[in-house]
């Protein structure tokens, strides 16, 4: 399978188009309906819960948007839907509500988020609930081993890994030194087979994604795109930018 057309077609808007100043968290329905609107594609972030539901949060612990602390993966799907954000009246979605929400409007980046310790059950969850969903979808994550389920769970989908220059101890606590080395300069290529990489546009250009792109014909997405320097650097080194805090076509 090669990366599809619509992978790299329009701008994709990181957990959704949000916007604080209007009231619009990220990974919300209010910013999916407004990447919508937009014909934006939508990145968005995926954890796992102590039931097996795939729920549409960044975070591996509640605080930073929304009262209460404490680790997703310690908490029901049914008691995350009743937890209060911050400065919204909104609750948090399932993968399942997502893919009703959009209904195929616009093509899904699904982020696997990973406590890099070989648990498979969040990307069956995203099997499960893909297999009855039409729209475009596309999955990826910084983990290897995830990148390798979405690959033998979910091989009629695109997949990718997300990728930076270097893994240190201090900003990837869980992963073990020779994890953090296989992630290194997309050394897992061979094994993951990724369709699509999305890199770091700090680090454009670097090798590694210039060889899937132009030797192994990977398109290359960037993040996170945030500046008019990052979009001119995107422009330059991508196919596509995962972007936030403004409006592409404005």
């Amino acid at each position: 399978m090669r990366a599809p057309d619509w992978l790299t077609a329009r701008p994709v808007a990181h957990r959704g188009l949000h916007d604080d100043a209007r009231g619009i968290v990220e990974n919300m329905p209010a910013a999916a309906r407004a990447a919508m609107a937009g014909n934006f594609s939508i990145e968005l972030d995926i954890q796992l819960t102590s039931d097996g539901e795939a729920m549409v949060h960044h975070d591996d612990e509640l605080g930073r948007l929304t009262e209460g602390s404490g680790p997703l993966r310690a908490r029901t799907a049914a008691e995350l839907r009743q937890v209060v954000f911050k400065n919204t009246s909104e609750r948090m979605m399932s993968l399942a509500d997502l893919c009703a929400l959009v209904a195929g409007r616009v093509p899904l980046v699904i982020e696997v988020k990973s406590h890099f310790d070989g648990d498979r059950r969040l990307v069956q969850r995203m099997a499960d609930v893909l297999s009855s969903y039409d729209g475009p979808a596309a999955g990826m994550s910084f983990d290897p081993d995830q990148v390798l389920a979405l690959r033998d769970l979910i091989p009629e989908r695109p997949r990718g890994i997300v990728a930076e220059r270097h893994y240190t101890e201090a900003d990837w606590p869980a992963t073990t030194p020779d994890q953090r080395a296989a992630m290194s300069y997309l050394r897992h290529a061979f094994r993951t087979r990724p369709h699509f990489v999305a890199y770091w546009v700090n680090e454009l250009p670097a090798l590694a994604p210039w060889i899937a792109r132009n030797i192994f014909r990977c398109p290359l997405l960037t993040w996170t795109v945030r500046t008019a320097e990052q979009r001119v650097r995107a422009d330059r080194y991508a196919d596509q930018m995962i972007f936030e805090g403004f409006h592409p076509d404005g």
